[in-house]
């Protein structure tokens, strides 16, 4: 199973966000789409991001389209989105 303990938050966070525009992170590195370090380094600049609240708040309302600006995964997890 592919999770990071040592930061559970930016991983339900990354991995929520992932979710709103369709993309399972641990499948797309199961199938090549990203590797372990990439999805390490979505993990590890959601920690480092300051809008974890709104993050999270924003969350909690998402349907399914396009992540809010303030995503500093936006691009990276969008893009996954076009391949899958």
């Amino acid at each position: 199973m592919i999770g990071y303990s040592e930061s559970p938050l930016a991983w339900g966070l990354t991995q929520g966000m992932a979710r709103v525009v369709g993309v399972n992170l641990p499948r797309a590195v199961l199938e090549g789409w990203l590797t372990r370090a990439e999805l390490g380094q979505l993990v590890a600049r959601c920690q480092s991001c300051c809008a974890g609240e709104d993050c999270t708040n924003w969350l909690a309302k998402a349907q399914r389209g396009a992540l809010p600006t303030f995503c500093a995964n936006k691009n990276e997890i969008e893009g996954l989105s076009d391949g899958l």
